[in-house]
């Protein structure tokens, strides 16, 4: 399936510390209705799935109008990749569904609201996302959570894995953080919310066996092969669809081909790995930040 992954504006009513978007509720205008149907009009003839997404795309109004027509337009696989809060009203969700939305990506940080609000900023954005997946499983819908990995978490990933059990999501993913400029600007932020893969991965490994245990799809994200062994067949990379991106004023035609030349990077010891011809690397603002010396190739 080829998929757009549409940015529709940069509005959120979350403030999440590790937001990849940095500044751009700030710096970049929403796009307009009239903009978001010519570009599901134009990408129809070589996509048939459609991520709506931003920023948070449940605070436009015009939300359920773009699904229905991405839905007449023929989009097979709508999803909606949100922070979850708007679902915690079941009505509203029952709304996206008979637009036609088919999918539902929200992300949860932590396994309480300790965690979870200290990460999104925002008091009771815990309760309210855990309130919308629940709807969303009472309402049958597919659901594939996403959690970003962080200093502030990484050691609760265990519990985290076992409270997305209990919900009984579809499918859960950990994303190790990409840093943004203006966390990479500042040491503070640094120290305060980036971890490091050698003390992450092993609550990783963790949490993917709680869910592998329970039968539900577990994939990671942004950890490379030579931090994952036993575990290779869990990195996301590997089975993630061919898709375009369009974000503010940028489109990418192929994102996995950008994340390989321009988004991620390997180290001079990666050339020496067996999984060098798959493997993506890091994020290249990581070794920017840490360098190279955690990186251990995996010998033939």
């Amino acid at each position: 399936m080829e998929r757009l992954d549409l940015k529709v504006g940069f509005q959120c009513n979350n403030r999440c510390l590790f937001c990849i978007q940095g500044d751009k509720r700030y710096s970049c205008p929403n796009k307009s209705d009239k903009e978001v149907r010519k570009i599901l009009e134009r990408m129809k003839k070589n996509h048939d799935g459609i991520v709506f997404t931003g920023g948070e795309p449940t605070v436009r109004p015009e939300l359920i109008a773009w699904i229905k027509y991405a839905k007449k337009l023929g989009y097979e696989f709508i999803q909606i990749q949100t922070n979850g809060r708007m679902l915690s009203y079941k009505d509203y969700c029952r709304v996206l569904i008979k637009a036609g939305a088919n999918e539902f990506s929200p992300a949860l940080h932590g396994s309480n609201a300790k965690i979870h609000d200290s990460l999104t900023q925002v008091p009771g954005s815990f309760k309210q996302t855990v309130q919308g997946i629940k709807n969303l499983r009472e309402l049958g819908q597919y659901i594939l959570t996403n959690s970003v990995i962080s200093r502030m978490n990484y050691k609760d990933l265990p519990n985290l894995a076992q409270l997305l059990v209990d919900l009984k999501v579809d499918q859960f993913q950990f994303a190790f953080m990409h840093i943004n400029q203006i966390i990479g600007h500042n040491k503070k932020l640094i120290d305060k919310i980036v971890p490091r893969y050698k003390e992450a991965v092993p609550y990783i490994k963790k949490g993917i066996d709680i869910g592998v245990k329970a039968g539900i799809k577990v994939m990671v994200e942004a950890v490379p092969y030579c931090f994952m062994k036993g575990y290779e067949k869990y990195i996301s990379e590997q089975y993630i669809p061919f898709t375009s991106i369009i974000d503010d004023k940028i489109e990418l035609a192929d994102y996995g081909a950008y994340r390989k030349t321009k988004g991620k990077a390997k180290g001079p010891q990666c050339k020496e790995c067996k999984y060098y011809k798959i493997c993506e690397g890091p994020w290249r603002e990581y070794p920017e930040i840490f360098g190279w010396s955690e990186f251990k190739p995996i010998i033939k």
